[in-house]
C-alpha cells in the first residue's frame, strides 16, 4: 500500500498572494462576539477553534495541530466538546495542503462535522474549509499576532480558493505510514 498523494504547495512567488487577508480581521474579544452570532461556520486553527469553544459556539467543522504558531503545545481536552461529534487525523507536512487533508475536510462537512486533527501543519486547511463548508456559512482562520479573518463563503470565495489552488505547485509525497 502506497503512502504517496498529491499535495498541493505554494510557491515562492506566489507566497505574497497567499498571505492576503480574504475576511475583515478582527481580535480579542470581539473575534467571540462575532463567533456567538454565527449559525454556520468552520475554524482553521488552534486557537480560534478554542476560542469557538470557550465562547459555546461549536464550529461545524474545527481543524486543530495541538499547537500554536507551530511551537506551543495545545491541550487536546480543549477540544473534547467538538471531538464528541467525530475525529478524523490527517497527515499534512507543513507548507502543503494534501489531498489527504483536502478530502477529510470535505468528508467532515458532508458527515455532520467535528474535528480533523492534523499531524504536521494546518494553516493551509482553511483554503480546504472555503471549498467545502456550504454557501452561507463562514469559515474562520488564526492570523499569528493578528487575530482572526472571517470568510463569507459563497461561489466567489470558492472559486478564489479553488484559482489558488491551481496557482499551487502539484507534488506527489510520501506521508510513509
Amino acid at each position: 500500500m502506497s503512502s504517496e498523494q498529491t499535495a498541493w504547495v505554494v510557491p515562492d512567488s506566489q507566497r505574497s498572494l497567499f498571505s492576503a487577508r480574504y475576511g475583515p480581521v478582527y481580535s480579542g474579544a470581539e473575534v467571540g462576539r462575532r463567533m456567538s452570532r454565527l449559525t454556520s461556520f468552520a475554524t482553521c486553527g488552534d486557537k480560534v477553534t478554542a476560542q469557538a469553544i470557550e465562547v459555546g459556539r461549536l464550529p461545524l467543522v474545527g481543524v486543530v495541530d495541538y499547537k500554536t504558531q507551530r511551537n506551543d503545545p495545545v491541550d487536546p481536552a480543549v477540544f473534547r466538546p467538538l471531538a464528541a461529534r467525530r475525529v478524523t487525523r490527517v497527515r499534512n507536512p507543513a507548507g502543503m495542503l494534501t489531498e489527504g487533508l483536502r478530502r477529510a475536510v470535505r468528508e467532515m462537512v458532508q458527515a455532520g462535522g467535528g474535528l480533523v486533527v492534523v499531524d504536521g501543519e494546518e494553516d493551509l486547511a482553511a483554503l480546504a474549509l472555503v471549498e467545502s463548508m456550504p454557501s452561507g456559512a463562514t469559515v474562520i482562520y488564526g492570523i499569528p499576532g493578528a487575530g482572526a479573518s472571517f470568510v463569507a463563503v459563497d461561489a466567489a470565495a470558492q472559486a478564489n480558493v479553488r484559482e489558488l489552488i491551481e496557482r499551487m505547485e502539484r507534488r506527489r509525497v510520501d506521508l510513509g505510514s
